[in-house]
């Protein structure tokens, strides 16, 4: 039994840190999205690139991410949708 709680904690434990690192959106973007985003248009905080994105919406831009879109692979190679919520966001606030 105390093997069972042991477990159910450690994975409530898991599940809460994998939320806070979805969060961070400044994380995601320096480990999925820089390479690309420093090197290949649109570069994150070119304003003038950026604007016609950003009126779409952070929902949009989002979804595009998470399909994928021209050499960019589904979800930026970010692990999650949450993940690719966090940098979409994070981006536009740089961006902007």
């Amino acid at each position: 039994m105390k093997r069972t709680f042991f477990l159910i904690g450690t994975v409530a434990a898991l599940m809460v840190s994998g939320q806070v690192a979805a969060a961070d959106g400044k994380a995601v973007y320096e480990k999925s999205c820089k390479a690309c985003h420093s090197a290949m248009k649109p570069k994150m905080g070119d304003k003038e690139a950026w604007a016609p994105l950003i009126k779409q919406g952070a929902d949009t831009l989002t979804a595009t991410v998470v399909k994928g879109k021209g050499m960019m692979p589904p979800k930026g190679t970010a692990a999650s949708e949450a993940d690719v919520k966090a940098a979409v966001e994070y981006i536009i606030s740089q961006s902007k």
